[in-house]
């Protein structure tokens, strides 16, 4: 995975979270590590947080509040990508992001303008009738409350971490989880089948290079390519011949793989969608279909299919209502005095970070890692709490409530709580006296 340019789409994963109707209970809990906000990180030295790093209308932001999520996102990145980079965390910050921007300076204007949106989304909270809930309140001070026994006083100044500015980040979060299907409403649902419509195709796929066990590519030889084309184009002629298309590959060695597309599709092979995308039956076959990485032949399958015309309908509607998310939030800071004292916001920085200065960051990771369903989550969960030291699984289940509105949203939506829709592992837990 590459990041480079990427950090304001990643940030906007996670300020952007809404809550869905969700399946399986396994899916139900699992996917809870998604909105756990808690992989922070620590740094020497200490900052004023009382100080204010900037205004946003009349509404002063303590640099507590910003620090204490800077130092969030600053714990996912060295967490996930520095070692997709092939990086240590130190290095990746001062790498080149792009626009003449290191990470960490392209990070800080990302977290930056995240927070703006978060209080200007609340400040216009009233205006959609969204207000906190006592019982929203009370589980936001409980986290805080939690979230300060669990952490050294040293961790605490370091990130920011104390209790005034985790529940105003809390708060924050919670409004605007609460604000974003309020701003998305009201757009026009409905989309055509023309709009929307999805073709299918069965393809196969003759690479230009191999790779070992070891995970070493190389690139074929010229004899080796012009085989793999000639077997390409025998699956083509058989298969416009009336043969089965499926049955031929597989006689031939290769397997079909199957696929959605339209017109602007670029995947699997742009040229490869322009020559399905040229044929005007269902059954109809290409011809071998050459690229620099290897080549194809497809076979048309459905003209309009179903399910993905309607799962594109889906997508067109969300983007519609992301397209009017951004824009109120673009209206608003337009009309909106914002200023950063940037003295301020220069004293925080990515230096001397420790990755695992909090628990919850060992135990947000592991759970952000998983595969959200079946009874493997489960083992992992339970290798998780045992790896941890807990002696009961409830101990380990904390950590899902560190974002207190997905606990209510839980319940609300299954009429069960975390106990609930666990199941009994307590058997396999070793208790002591």
């Amino acid at each position: 995975m590459v990041i480079k340019n990427g950090t304001d789409d990643i940030l906007t994963r996670e300020r952007r979270i809404v809550m869905v109707r969700f399946g399986k209970k396994a899916a139900l809990l699992a996917m809870a590590g998604v909105l756990t906000a808690a992989s922070v990180t620590g740094c020497s030295g200490a900052i004023d947080a009382e100080a204010t790093v900037v205004t946003v209308g009349k509404e002063k932001v303590p640099l507590g509040v910003v620090n204490f999520y800077a130092r969030m996102m600053q714990g996912q990145y060295e967490t996930y990508y520095a070692g997709m980079m092939g990086t240590t965390a130190e290095e990746l910050w001062t790498q080149d992001a792009g626009d003449d921007k290191t990470y960490e300076e392209s990070v800080k204007d990302s977290v930056m303008e995240a927070v703006e949106n978060m209080y200007l989304i609340s400040q216009h909270s009233g205006e959609y009738e969204v207000v906190l809930t006592e019982d929203e309140k009370e589980a936001i001070q409980k986290a805080a409350e939690q979230f300060d026994k669990d952490n050294k006083d040293e961790s605490k100044e370091a990130v920011s971490g104390y209790r005034k500015d985790i529940e105003k980040y809390l708060e924050l979060m919670t409004i605007q989880s609460k604000m974003s299907e309020k701003m998305r409403e009201g757009v026009n649902e409905e989309v055509s089948d023309e709009e929307a419509a999805q073709k299918s195709m069965e393809y196969v796929y003759f690479s230009y290079t191999s790779t070992d066990e070891s995970g070493s590519v190389t690139e074929l030889t010229d004899e080796e390519k012009a085989k793999a084309k000639s077997t390409a184009e025998t699956i083509a002629e058989r298969a416009k011949a009336g043969e089965d298309f499926a049955a031929v590959a597989a006689e031939l060695g290769t397997e079909v793989q199957k696929t959605a597309f339209d017109a602007k599709s670029t995947s699997p092979d742009a040229a490869l969608i322009e020559a399905a995308n040229a044929l005007a039956a269902e059954g109809d076959v290409t011809g071998a279909i050459e690229s620099d990485a290897g080549v194809y032949v497809a076979k048309l399958t459905s003209l309009l299919d179903r399910e993905a015309t309607d799962q594109k309908k889906a997508s067109i509607i969300e983007e519609r209502k992301q397209e009017q998310y951004d824009s109120l939030l673009k209206k608003w800071r337009k009309e909106t005095d914002i200023k950063v004292d940037k003295k301020v916001w220069k004293k925080v920085s990515t230096a001397h970070a420790r990755a695992y200065d909090f628990r919850s960051h060992y135990a947000v990771v592991n759970i952000n890692g998983w595969d959200h369903c079946g009874i493997e989550w489960m083992d992992k969960l339970l290798y998780l709490s045992r790896s941890m030291g807990h002696r009961y699984i409830q101990n380990t289940l904390y950590y899902y409530r560190l974002v207190p509105l997905f606990a209510h949203q839980l319940e609300n939506l299954t009429g069960c709580g975390y106990e609930e829709l666990l199941p009994d592992l307590n058997d396999y837990f070793e208790y002591e006296d």
